[in-house]
Formats: C-alpha cells, structure tokens, sequence
C-alpha cells in the first residue's frame, strides 16, 4: 500500500501540489500552499475562488455542534464519573448499525441496485441509516449517482476530491453549492418506494426521534441514561459522519489504484476496516455495481458477508457480480499502462536490459489481445447457444470450461506483467 500523500488541487489555476512526507518538507512547502487558500469563516477552509456559496446554517450547525460537543462533554463527563459497560456497547452496537445502514442499504442497495432485499430488511436499514444523519435516500442516492457520473468533474461532482481534502469531506455539504440542490432526475427508480417517500417526507422528525429517543430509552433501561446518550448518542453519531465522510475524502488521495487510474477513487485496506469494506474504493467506481467492494476472500468487507448471508436466508436476491473475465482485464490494463510508462522513461534509454522487457511486454501485449478476441468468440457462442436452449447439456459446460481457462490465462499473465514491472529500476517510479 502507498503511503499517505496529501493532494491540494487549486480548481481554478488547476495546479496539483504534492507534499511529501517528510516533516520538513512540509514546513518548507507549507507557505505555498497556503497562498492559495481562504480562511473567511471557521465554516469554509475551501479552494480560492471568485465567490463563496452562502453557509448550509442547518448542516453547518449539525455537523460543527456535535462534534465540538464531542470532544467538550464527553472528556469532562469521564472526569468525574465512569461509562459504564452498557454505554460502551451501545457505542459499538449502535454505530455499527449505523455504519452498515449506509453501506448496505443506501449505499449498495438504493444507491447502486447492487441487490435486492425482503421488505424487513429495507426497512431496518432505512431506520437506522436515517438515526445516521446523513439525509433522507432520496437526497443520498441522487447525489452520489451523480458523483459517480462526473467523479472528479470540479463542476458536476457534488463532492469532487479535485477541490482538495476539506471540500470533500464536508466542506461540500456546509456551504450551499450548485451541486447539492435537489434534483431527483436520476432516482425514477427510487420515487416509487413508498417506503422511502415516507423517509424523506417526514425525515426530520424520524432522525430526531430515533436520535434522541433510542439511546434515551437504552440509557434508561441499563440505569446509566447520561452515559448512553453520550456515547450511544453523540460519540456514535460523530463516529457515523466521518468514518463515511472520510471515503469521499481519504479514499481518493490515500491508497492504491489496481484497476483504473481514470479517476481518483483509491483501494485502502485501513479505511475499509472502519467503513464496513468500502475502503476498495478503485474496485468500486469501475465496478459500482457489483455488491462487493473486497471482492478477495481475505479482504475485510462485512457489507458483502451481510448481503451474502441475507441472500442464503432468502432475505436478499438478484446479487449483482462483475465477471472475474472484467476485472481481470481492468487489473491487466493498468499493468500494461505501468510498464509502459516505466519502460518509455528517457533515464532507462540506454539500459541494455530495456529493449529485451520491451520486447517481452510487446509480446504479453499480443496474448492479451488474443485472449480478449477470444473470449469474445466464446461468449458469442455461449449466448446463441443459450437461445438454442442447450442450457442443461454438455455444451454449455464446455463454454463454460472455456472461459474459465481464459480467465485463467489473464490471471497468470498478469502475475507475469507485474513481475515485467518489477524489473524496472525503481528510480524510475521517483
């Protein structure tokens, strides 16, 4: 993994200034950077630009209160008195109902379509996703439809990370830009949910009842009300934002890029374990419609464990997969494009080793167009043979044997590439 770099993206002089980890050089670089912001307000520490959007006051005081009561109330409440085990566990009970609210349900579920689930299911991750306070789905899932449509676009993505850290992780939502007025042109499929026309008609009073009313009511019945609402409530609450917050900002400055560089979206394994597996945010704004983030069995997504073990339980159907076929071709991609890169660096002309991997490289690069070819061959075949209703017979399974070993093939050719890519001095990638 790719240690943490920190981006500034000037959005009008559109200047990218990478700052290296070094202490040192940070503070000889800081000035700079500086110079190209604007502290108006402890509301807005965003990009310079000709005319700042009025303050979001609602979100603004939401998001800026219960922090700041956080961290005031919470340290001096444990000065003077104990959490006790109850307050604790409904911390983490709470939260990662929360958590996995957003991520399976207004995230994979209504966001993507990436599943479908039993009514039961929707309607406990609308409940706790709406005690998450981050508006109702329909405002959610029309937002982030459109940032995946324009991700990056300074204009149209309503989070943009090229607008810097702090626009897009909640700078966006204090200041009332453009991008976030209502427009739920691009949710048709979500307006005839009555389930959630009810949400967002009356989403004030659910998200302040169930806020205020659930840790109350644990408080109570476990005899500690303050320590509950505290840490139940508020600390819950605050943990909910930016652990979420932190994927639109994090995950597109912080991590590797296995499968496009077409945008800024990253793979992290360290924020997936706070964020319920959406930390493999590459994976997932090619593939956005898969129901897995961490599509490998050792990666930590609960999301996907959820929506699958919902599905054996007959609570959850229509999983949407990518075709191992796909992303082992979006994997080979990028190392082609790697290799391609180093070997095309003037430092390496005159490296005798350099013609010998370019040669290699034109070499893999003619398997994998072969392979591509083929397996557009066999998938034609596989489809009229299916319309010729020679599903159950021993034909289908040969086509199926066959783009199995196709798939195979790009997997260890691409173990082949990355090893190509290895070979290049590393001076070259400074």
């Amino acid at each position: 993994m790719n240690p943490p770099r920190v981006l500034f993206s000037l959005q009008f002089g559109k200047i990218d200034h990478v700052l290296p980890n070094s202490c040192a050089s940070l503070a000889q670089n800081w000035d700079k950077v500086l110079d190209h912001f604007q502290f108006d307000s402890p509301f807005d520490m965003n990009l310079a630009s000709p005319e700042k959007a009025p303050i979001n006051w609602p979100a603004a005081i939401t998001l800026w209160s219960t922090l700041f009561s956080a961290l005031i109330l919470i340290p001096l409440y444990a000065y003077s008195n104990e959490f006790s085990t109850a307050a604790w566990v409904s911390f983490v009970v709470l939260a990662g109902l929360n958590g996995i609210s957003i991520t399976a349900g207004y995230h994979r579920l209504w966001s993507h379509r990436a599943y479908s689930a039993h009514p039961v299911v929707r309607f406990v991750l609308l409940m706790f996703g709406t005690m998450a306070v981050q508006n109702s789905v329909y405002i959610w899932a029309s937002g982030h439809r459109r940032h995946h449509r324009h991700v990056d676009h300074i204009d149209n993505d309503p989070y943009s990370a090229k607008r810097g850290f702090w626009f897009s992780h909640m700078g966006w939502m204090v200041r009332e830009y453009s991008t976030n007025k209502e427009d739920f042109s691009n949710i048709p499929d979500l307006l005839e949910d009555r389930m959630l026309a009810f949400q967002h008609k009356h989403y004030t009073a659910l998200a302040l009842g169930i806020n205020f009313g659930l840790p109350f009511l644990i408080g109570y019945l476990c005899g500690d009300v303050w320590g509950v609402v505290l840490l139940g409530g508020l600390l819950r609450l605050v943990w909910s934002h930016h652990t979420t917050f932190f994927i639109n900002s994090l995950a597109h400055i912080w991590g590797r890029r296995p499968y496009t560089d077409a945008n800024s979206a990253r793979d992290n394994g360290v924020l997936a374990l706070f964020t319920f597996g959406e930390g493999y945010h590459n994976y997932h704004h090619i593939f956005q419609y898969d129901y897995r983030n961490g599509i490998r069995w050792y990666q930590f997504d609960p999301t996907k464990w959820l929506i699958r073990s919902l599905a054996w339980c007959g609570l959850a159907g229509d999983l949407k997969r990518v075709p191992n076929f796909k992303i082992e071709k979006a994997r080979l991609d990028m190392q082609f494009k790697r290799a391609e890169q180093g070997l095309s660096c003037k430092k390496l002309a005159a490296l005798e080793s350099i013609e010998h991997l370019k040669v290699t490289l034109a070499r893999e690069y003619e398997s994998f167009s072969a392979a591509l070819q083929e397996w557009a061959k066999v998938k034609e075949e596989q489809i009229h043979a299916a319309r010729e209703a020679f599903e159950h017979s021993e034909v289908m399974k040969t086509y199926h044997a066959r783009i199995a070993a196709i798939e195979s093939g790009l997997k260890a050719q691409r173990k082949r590439v990355a090893a190509l890519v290895n070979q290049i001095p590393k001076g070259v990638w400074a």
